[in-house]
């Protein structure tokens, strides 16, 4: 069997503040924003991220979410084309207040970043030549 799709799940604390910060970004609604949920896709291959105010999420997991001032639960990696895309994401994602966890930097044959979304989430941003 092979799915059909994949997506993510994770929690916010504040759906509205999400959804400012990820539309700053220019990333598109997936849906229009419920008191539970604030949806976007991500990329050419449209993989979308659900957040969900945290009780619709531990009701849905069966479980606590992570608390990720202590803890990790994944880094997603957003692909670029350049370096100099890398530096044009580092300023973007700072403007639209990100925390940054790891200023750019060559990485092997690489250029990359990190960076906290307001509640926690990491993600990288990477250029990788022939990626």
């Amino acid at each position: 069997m092979e799915p059909k799709m994949i997506w993510a799940n994770l929690v916010s604390k504040d759906l509205d503040r999400t959804t400012k910060f990820y539309t700053a970004l220019d990333f598109k609604a997936n849906c229009i924003p419920t008191d539970e949920l604030t949806s976007f896709i991500f990329g050419k291959d449209k993989f979308v991220i659900n957040f969900f105010t945290q009780e619709r999420f531990e009701s849905s997991a069966k479980s606590e979410a992570a608390n990720l001032e202590k803890q990790n639960e994944i880094i997603f990696s957003l692909s670029a084309e350049s370096k100099e895309e890398v530096d044009q994401w580092y300023l973007k994602v700072k403007k639209a207040g990100a925390k940054i966890y790891s200023e750019p930097e060559k990485f092997e044959k690489g250029y990359t970043f990190g960076f906290e979304d307001p509640d926690g989430h990491k993600f990288n941003v990477l250029y990788w030549p022939g990626m």
